[in-house]
C-alpha cells in the first residue's frame, strides 16, 4: 500500500485530501494597521533630539516591534486551514503561538452550503461568509476568500463522493431567501 502524503497534522491515514483552503489575508489588517502604527512610533524619539542615530534606532526598533506583530498575525492566518478529506471537513484555527482548535463534521453529517457576500469592501476584495449547515447545527466560517468558487468546489465534492444528492437544490448566496419566500 503506497503512503499517501499528509497536507496537515490531523489527516487520518486513510483519507484523501479533497480540497484545503484559508481565510482571506484581509483578516490581518488590524494588525497591519497596529504595525504600521508601531513603525510610525519609532520615528517620534528623532523628534525629541533630531539626530540620525535616534530617527533609525527608533525605526529599527519600530519595525522590529511592527515586524513581532506582523509574524504573529500571519502565524495565526496560515495555519490556521479549512480541509475537505472524503470523509470529513476539518477546521483548523490557531490563535496566537500555543492555542490550537479543531472542528470536524463529517461528511454524512453537510445537508447544505450557502455564501453570502455583503458590503462594498468583501465585494472588491472578493471575501465573504459561508455557511455549512448540518443536521445538527451550523458551521459559520467568515472572512473566507472567493466564497462562491469555495462554496462550489465544496459541494461538488461532496456530490461526486456520495454525500449530497444531486435532487438537493444548489442554493447560494442570497438565493436562498428568495427560495423560502417562494
Amino acid at each position: 500500500m503506497a503512503i499517501k502524503h499528509k497536507y496537515f497534522e490531523d489527516q487520518l491515514d486513510d483519507e484523501e485530501m479533497l480540497l484545503l483552503f484559508r481565510k482571506h489575508p484581509v483578516v490581518m489588517r488590524k494588525q497591519l494597521i497596529i504595525a504600521s502604527v508601531l513603525l510610525l512610533l519609532g520615528t517620534l524619539p528623532s523628534f525629541v533630539r533630531p539626530e540620525y542615530s535616534y530617527f533609525f534606532g527608533g525605526l529599527g526598533v519600530g519595525l522590529l516591534l511592527a515586524s513581532v506583530v506582523m509574524f504573529y498575525a500571519w502565524m495565526g492566518w496560515y495555519f490556521s486551514v479549512y480541509a475537505l478529506t472524503d470523509k470529513r471537513l476539518i477546521q483548523v484555527k490557531q490563535k496566537g503561538f500555543f492555542h490550537r482548535s479543531l472542528v470536524d463534521i463529517s461528511n454524512e453529517q453537510i445537508s447544505m452550503i450557502n455564501y453570502d457576500i455583503s458590503g462594498l469592501q468583501e465585494t472588491l476584495l472578493g471575501y465573504g461568509t459561508m455557511t455549512v449547515q448540518t443536521y445538527v447545527g451550523e458551521l459559520v466560517i467568515k472572512d473566507v476568500h472567493h466564497p462562491k468558487k469555495i462554496q462550489k468546489a465544496i459541494t461538488t465534492k461532496l456530490r461526486e463522493h456520495g454525500f449530497l444528492s444531486s435532487s438537493q437544490p444548489f442554493v447560494s448566496g442570497d438565493d436562498s431567501n428568495e427560495a423560502e419566500n417562494e
